[in-house]
């Protein structure tokens, strides 16, 4: 079974970046690659932490600004739970979120689950696309989004539709340019039908 081993962001200056990716409390779990490839507005990505309670959500929302981060969504509750979205200094957004309402302990730094959500042109065609490169898809609804069974991987996958991406992130879905972000996999060099780039996963990352 295909998984992603690695996420590697394409930043204009690591060494800030990797700064504030510590403070964040990602500083092992991300990696950084310098790129001045031209982009502009949203670059078709999120990436979403999943965290056990409110508390975890809001420590990490909040050293995320404190870190230089900017805000795009607050904190609040919804249907599904709580949570916020933030947008890094280096441009990247996150999502940080929980499907609890209520704290059952303190606040933690533990990180569920790491999720890439891909914003597709055609949802169905890039869920074909990937189940021809050996992913095998866990939920699906339809072409509005699907989440692949991606087993031990350190990173999920997951498709929405690019407009309904961007509205769930709370930013316009236009852009242009490049994605900058690399993805590392066991499943060799592609690039998917919406432009985003995959190659073999290696075991060091560049800081």
């Amino acid at each position: 079974m295909t998984s992603i081993e690695s996420v590697t962001l394409e930043v204009a200056d690591p060494t800030a970046a990797n700064r504030f990716y510590t403070a964040f409390g990602l500083g092992t779990q991300v990696r950084l690659r310098a790129s001045e490839a031209p982009t502009t507005g949203f670059r078709g990505f999120a990436l979403s932490l999943t965290v056990s309670q409110p508390a975890t959500v809001n420590g990490f929302i909040g050293a995320a600004l404190d870190a230089g981060a900017t805000p795009l969504k607050p904190v609040a509750k919804s249907f599904w739970g709580y949570g916020g979205v933030v947008q890094a200094p280096d441009g990247t957004i996150w999502k940080v979120a929980t499907s609890a309402k209520k704290d059952t302990g303190p606040a933690t730094r533990q990180i569920d689950e790491i999720v890439l959500l891909l914003g597709a042109a055609d949802v169905a065609a890039s869920k074909r696309f990937y189940v021809d490169h050996g992913l095998v898809v866990a939920k699906s609804f339809g072409r509005k989004y699907v989440e692949f069974a991606t087993a031990s991987s350190p990173v999920k996958l997951a498709l929405y539709g690019r407009r309904a991406l961007a509205k769930d992130v709370g930013v316009p879905m236009d852009g242009t340019g490049s994605h900058r972000i690399m993805l590392g996999s066991d499943a060799g060099s592609f690039t998917d039908p919406d432009g985003f780039a995959w190659e073999t996963a290696s075991l060091t990352s560049t800081p």
